[in-house]
């Protein structure tokens, strides 16, 4: 998950995704590291944090995330 220090949305992310029994959660923090919020900008074609991946899917923002959670389909993604 690219993520900043101060984001609120990046800590509600990492609630939900404990709250679904996530243990690990690879934080790539793009505030202390300038160069990897252009990495995480190429990959995303976003520049709003978080960009959440679940293993090599890439899920998007929090937002996303709640809304796989409301489908049913965030339950697949982690289990898969």
């Amino acid at each position: 998950m690219y993520c900043t220090a101060i984001c609120p949305y990046c800590v509600l992310a990492e609630r939900l995704l404990r709250a679904r029994g996530v243990t690990e959660i690879e934080k790539i923090r793009v505030d202390l590291q300038p160069d990897l919020r252009r990495i995480m900008m190429e990959a995303t074609g976003c520049r709003t944090v978080p960009q959440i991946y679940i293993g090599s899917h890439l899920v998007g923002t929090y937002d996303s995330l709640v809304a796989l959670e409301h489908s049913g389909e965030l339950s697949q993604l982690l289990n898969g």
